[in-house]
């Protein structure tokens, strides 16, 4: 959430930044026009509850000189009815004004392009991608089709009992799931990261404290007669960690890794991406999260974007990242960086993870303070994808598929595997 006083003083930045989005200017004059009634109405019931303490007063000043107080109780008697009809009016335009004003995005960044996703910016590619086609005429298999055949995916049986976009992961592939989030807790725990496993539901009023929830009200599962949420990601849960608390100055930055599983609805998804385990309702990811001192949240930026780097060049996977456009950046990041993986067999890359700075805007959301001396501010906030196993699993799957139907394991999660690649002798007899 933007602070009121930034729309007040300078409405215009709010403004540009809209325009930069691609949205209506319109809900910031909405929240100027509802804050000059609210402020108005302040004022009425400040002014009456002042009323209300000189009469009182005065009533008990006429009581000890022995004067007449019948017009003054009177007086007295008019002031709590009109007062609360005031104080209703003030509570229901400041919330009026609140929720509009929860719902405008966070302050686009000077430093990102300006446009829709066609103005994403390539900013480094790492690594060679794999040719779709090599010399020997071997083309690589989406990864569903590799992992169906070796037995070690069934989405079919998981479409009867689950719906669309479930799964089972068996055997081997288990072993490589938990594989993947090991390697990544084990590098962020060298880093000193604090490793969190959050709670896999949260109140609505706690995630509204992480993510607009009317932009998200679509993609994210409501448990039935009950005011909980499975989470989408564990950033949501470690967001909510230091809410409505103050934290002293001294303990800032705060780096968390959660690791949890993560359900989407994913509603809109199609094409290749409902098919294997690329785009799914459930799925386990290892999240980076930061609270800091504001001058510090670019050089934290830049830590958990070349941790998740890192991670990717030790799996020896191609990969790029790429700043997004502001018609592309979500409501709640200044900027975003994201890091996309190669995918030989649709000769493209993908999404694997997301790096964001979020500046102020969830901890005000989320009432999360620290402590300079003598002045209450509010921190800053940071997230990005340590890796989304799922996702890892299927460009694992489809940059080291071999001509035999094999597939290589990236020598850094052999300690975790226990081997080094998946026999193609344990496929399936068609």
């Amino acid at each position: 959430m933007l602070d009121i006083n930034l729309i007040r003083k300078n409405p215009e930045i709010v403004k540009q930044s809209q325009k930069k989005r691609g949205i209506s200017e319109q809900e910031v004059d909405k929240v100027l026009k509802l804050d000059k009634e609210w402020r108005e109405l302040k004022e009425e019931v400040d002014n009456l509850r002042n009323k209300r303490n000189k009469v009182s007063e005065q009533i008990n000043q006429a009581k000890k000189q022995k004067k007449p107080i019948n017009n003054l109780i009177e007086e007295a008697r008019k002031i709590p009815q009109l007062l609360a009809e005031k104080e209703k009016q003030e509570s229901e335009k400041k919330q009026a004004r609140d929720n509009i004003l929860k719902d405008i995005p966070n302050i686009i960044d000077k430093s990102v392009p300006v446009g829709d996703a066609s103005k994403n910016k390539v900013i480094k590619t790492y690594g060679k991608p794999k040719k779709t086609k090599s010399k020997t005429g071997f083309k690589p298999k989406d990864h569903a089709d590799i992992l169906e055949t070796l037995d070690l995916l069934d989405t079919k049986k998981a479409s009867e009992v689950a719906g669309s976009r479930f799964y089972y992961l068996k055997g081997d592939l288990v072993k490589l799931n938990f594989a993947i989030i090991n390697f990544a807790l084990d590098f962020l725990r060298n880093k000193k990261f604090i490793l969190v496993q959050p709670p896999y539901m949260l109140r609505r009023e706690v995630l509204g404290g992480a993510i607009p929830l009317s932009d998200f009200e679509d993609v994210i599962y409501k448990i039935q007669d009950e005011d909980l949420y499975l989470i989408g990601t564990a950033e949501h849960a470690l967001n909510a960690y230091y809410s409505n608390e103050i934290i002293d100055i001294k303990n800032l930055p705060i780096r968390l890794a959660g690791v949890s599983p993560c359900f989407r609805k994913e509603a809109g998804a199609h094409g290749k991406d409902t098919k294997g385990i690329f785009r799914v309702h459930q799925f386990e990811k290892v999240e980076q999260f930061v609270f800091c001192n504001p001058k510090d949240s670019w050089k934290e930026f830049d830590l958990i974007l070349n941790n998740t780097i890192s991670m990717f060049k030790l799996l020896g996977i191609p990969f790029r990242t790429i700043v997004l456009a502001s018609g592309d950046t979500g409501r709640v990041p200044a900027k975003t960086i994201d890091v996309e993986g190669w995918f030989p067999s649709q000769n493209a890359y993908r999404e694997l993870a997301s790096c964001s700075n979020c500046l102020d805007y969830q901890a005000r959301r989320s009432n999360t303070r620290y402590q300079d001396k003598n002045e209450i501010k509010f921190l800053y906030t940071l997230n990005n994808t340590a890796i989304a196993t799922e996702r890892m699993i299927a460009c694992i799957v489809d940059n080291f598929q071999q001509k035999d139907g094999s597939i290589k394991i990236p020598k850094a999660l052999w300690k975790y595997t226990g081997f080094k690649e998946i026999k193609a002798n344990k496929a399936k007899k068609k």
